[in-house]
């Protein structure tokens, strides 16, 4: 159903089609906003006292590619909008395809000074990858898999060095492919709806995306315990760990967007960046729990510790795959050793080809999101059993890009 408001300005008018997104099943979205609906009495000021007016394009997708991409550009702002909202925006290869060549317009285009990105519907940004459909691709052994990664890594660099500011609000899911969509941005506003984790160990896979370098500089072992159990954390958590920079209510997106659009140059301090989180206080067992690079020991310690965060995530570790908790931990701490973002995501590509391989990442696929029965049979039965022979060998393999990702300028 439409929605139209008018006002004496024939002019001025906004205007939400629903219509059917190809591969949705019928679902409807938002495919074309427009937002130029001014009250009754701003249309009575004169066009000189409409100071730094907006003016927006419609939101719709590039000639020629995905409508599961939808795009603007809203007076100063270039508006990137996922818009799969059925599967909370989960990305795939043509989503990817459309973004990249999107940035790169805007890059060059003087009358954009910043880009912000949002996700369609109320339940997030963005869910991650599109796992289901990497499993399948896996499972026919046609090597998609390894270069969809490998273009949603270049896409997540791109995004870090992009040259104007990059403004993610990261409201409701954000988990994945999500973090890595927004939390390189150069302005990552969270919400009071946020939920954001990196849960790639409950399907046989390691944190990617360029995770693991912001995770593994946040402060003690906050990043090792989200690295490895997956469980996920709210707003506040989220900028204590680095992964954000203030925390915003969601009824002031519509006003950041008008500022950035009129050309307004925005930090933290359009939001809040005082708020403390549960983590906090938790890193009186987090930080002894999780040092170390044994993951059979840190499992023991979690177990041992008196507080009930920590028996809790003792009980969570041994749910996730064992071989994907062990690669999850030498990956953080060679992460933390490394200088760029780029050398973590070369590291996350590598990495991602040999779990591929790995019978864990289809059998955790089918687990959780194809069966749903949430009963995974891992390879390993136990972090203990996993050698560490197995984890030597997966790091041990040379790079799988075909060409060098890039490397963000800043």
């Amino acid at each position: 159903m439409g929605m139209t408001a008018s006002c004496t300005d024939p002019s001025c008018h906004r205007r939400l089609e629903p219509v059917t997104s190809h591969g949705l099943s019928g679902v409807h979205v938002t495919k074309i906003v427009r937002v130029r609906h001014l009250s009754r009495a701003a249309c009575a000021r004169s066009a000189s006292d409409r100071i730094e007016r907006v003016r927006t394009a419609e939101l719709a997708a590039r000639a020629g590619m995905t409508d599961e991409v939808l795009y603007a550009r809203q007076g100063r702002l270039g508006r990137i909008l996922l818009n799969r909202p059925r599967v909370i925006n989960v990305l795939n290869d043509v989503m990817v395809s459309s973004i990249m060549a999107q940035l790169d317009d805007w890059a060059q285009d003087d009358r954009v000074t910043a880009v912000s990105i949002q996700g369609a519907g109320e339940r997030g940004l963005c869910a991650g990858g599109d796992v289901r459909a990497l499993r399948t691709v896996v499972m026919a052994g046609s090597g998609e898999a390894v270069r969809f990664w490998a273009h949603e890594y270049r896409m997540n660099a791109a995004i870090a060095g992009f040259p104007k500011p990059f403004v993610a609000f990261m409201d409701g899911v954000v988990m994945g492919g999500g973090v890595g969509l927004s939390a390189h941005g150069s302005l990552r506003l969270v919400t009071e709806r946020s939920r954001v984790a990196m849960p790639e160990t409950t399907i046989g896979f390691s944190p990617d995306v360029g995770s693991m370098f912001l995770l593994s500089r946040a402060p003690g072992e906050i990043g090792t315990h989200l690295a490895l159990t997956g469980l996920s954390i709210g707003g506040a958590d989220v900028i204590g760990c680095g992964l954000a920079d203030a925390l915003i209510s969601t009824k002031d997106i519509p006003g950041i967007i008008a500022r950035l659009a009129a050309g307004e140059m925005l930090d933290a301090g359009v939001g809040s960046t005082s708020a403390v989180g549960d983590l906090a206080a938790a890193r009186e067992w987090i930080d002894p729990c999780f040092s170390g690079d044994d993951a059979v020991a840190i499992a023991q310690a979690l177990r041992a510790h008196p507080a009930p965060g920590a028996r809790h995530a003792a009980d969570v570790l041994t749910t996730r795959a064992p071989f994907a908790v062990s690669i999850a931990l030498e990956a953080i701490r060679r992460a933390r050793r490394m200088d760029t973002l780029t050398q973590v995501l070369e590291q996350d590509l590598m990495l991602a080809g040999a779990l591929a391989d790995s019978v864990d990442f289809v059998e955790g696929v089918r687990a959780l999101l194809v069966d749903r029965d949430n009963a995974p049979r891992w390879q390993h039965r136990s972090l203990a059993d996993v050698d560490r022979a197995e984890v030597d060998q997966v790091f041990a393999r040379g790079p799988l890009a075909q060409e060098p990702l890039p490397a963000p300028p800043r």
